[in-house]
């Protein structure tokens, strides 16, 4: 039995009077399930009947079936309810006055992955706004940041490199849940909007995903498990390189490589500062999609052993100085496009400051990287704890 009770069951279990009688909007996905498996749309139905007007899907889909970045996904209609689903991933990313015209609340129930670049709390954001300006509500329905709420770690993003991956001045792992980051974009960033969030009832911040008792349902293809979550903040940086970040294979994220690494080289790289926390399990895998498919790449799988002590954005950044320095002619940045940046590095974009790129390529250490972002780390960090729900 779950020891964490979600937003969606809260809600479910007592809804607020005034949602009765109410046009209801539900943004979400495959992940939008309560402790028994069952899907948010289907409990909202039965709970408010008619009242449910509406569903919108994020990046990948409504049912999650898009691979990758880019891959867009069209409107559609529910084959169970027969509701219109509009997706703000694919012509649009931002709810148009069409799609909120049949609304007037629209509830958010996603799964997010506690990273910066994993699109939903953008989407989340772009929906705020398009409620503010069109005058609906928005009820964010909480639920477990997957890599907990203790740890915040990562260089600030620079507004300048604001994408669709990043557009706020947030670190990489930001620590907060998706309810908790919908109070911060709303009264922090400004936006405005009529916002309510659900809590959940029984998370703790030091909480892995496990320790909730709650089912995962991937929310994306690549993060099948809590493990890919887990090491996703540090290891999504792959993306903007020819470095292939396990895509097309069973165990996205936690697999890294490529035909040319030297995996002796990079163990000897490591060996004098080794990241905390995690083994690095030599490996070969041969991508069925992506980059290097149908190759050998090695490289390693990475077993997190300590999450507590484990810092997955340095460690990757680590990894990539090593691979750098050893393979000066095989490693390659990625050129764009990178999530409809059509001029900007995607390197730069994901890691929101170019000079992150720039102190792998001048061999700056990875503790002198930490140390120059570290103040303005604890600054949001202070920013940050006024927004927190959970002990």
């Amino acid at each position: 039995m779950a020891s964490v009770k979600i937003g969606l069951e809260v809600l479910i279990d007592d809804p607020p009077d005034d949602l009765f009688g109410l046009r209801l909007g539900l943004l979400c996905n495959p992940a939008s399930v309560d402790g028994n498996i069952r899907h948010a749309r289907f409990l909202l139905h039965e709970r408010f009947g008619d009242g449910l007007r509406a569903l919108f899907s994020p990046q990948h889909g409504f049912f999650a079936e898009k691979q990758d970045n880019m891959v867009e996904s069209g409107h559609d209609r529910d084959p169970m309810l027969g509701l219109p689903v509009y997706s703000l991933y694919g012509e649009t990313r931002i709810p148009t006055p069409e799609m909120l015209a049949a609304i007037d609340a629209l509830l958010v129930d996603l799964q997010d992955a506690g990273t910066r670049v994993y699109t939903f709390i953008h989407t989340l954001s772009h929906c705020m706004e398009a409620a503010r300006e069109h005058g609906k509500r928005v009820i964010v329905l909480d639920r477990p940041n997957p890599v907990g709420g203790m740890a915040v770690e990562g260089n600030l993003l620079k507004t300048q490199w604001a994408s669709f991956v990043g557009r706020y001045p947030i670190p990489m792992r930001h620590g907060m849940t998706m309810g908790e980051m919908a109070l911060l974009l709303n009264d922090h960033f400004g936006i405005g909007c009529d916002l309510t969030v659900i809590p959940m009832r029984g998370w703790r911040r030091e909480m892995s995903f496990s320790d909730t008792g709650l089912p995962w349902v991937a929310p994306s293809p690549n993060l099948p498990t809590p493990a890919s979550a887990m090491v996703y903040p540090g290891q999504v940086l792959w993306e903007g390189t020819c470095v292939s970040e396990g895509r097309g294979t069973t165990q996205p994220f936690e697999l890294f490589g490529a035909p040319f690494l030297d995996i002796r080289g990079i163990e000897r790289a490591l060996a004098e500062d080794p990241p905390p926390g995690v083994v690095l399990r030599p490996a070969v895998f041969e991508p069925t999609a992506h980059k290097w498919m149908g190759r050998p790449c090695p490289g390693f799988q990475i077993h997190v052993t300590d999450r507590r002590a484990y810092r997955p954005y340095e460690t990757t950044l680590a990894l990539m100085r090593a691979i750098y320095r050893l393979h000066p002619s095989d490693f390659q940045w990625k050129m764009p496009p990178y999530e409809y940046e059509f001029e900007k590095m995607p390197i730069d974009l994901i890691t929101g400051d170019p000079a992150i790129r720039e102190g792998i390529e001048s061999g700056v250490s990875i503790r002198e990287m930490a140390e120059g972002w570290r103040a303005e780390l604890e600054a949001f960090i202070k920013i940050q704890s006024a927004y927190r729900l959970y002990a």
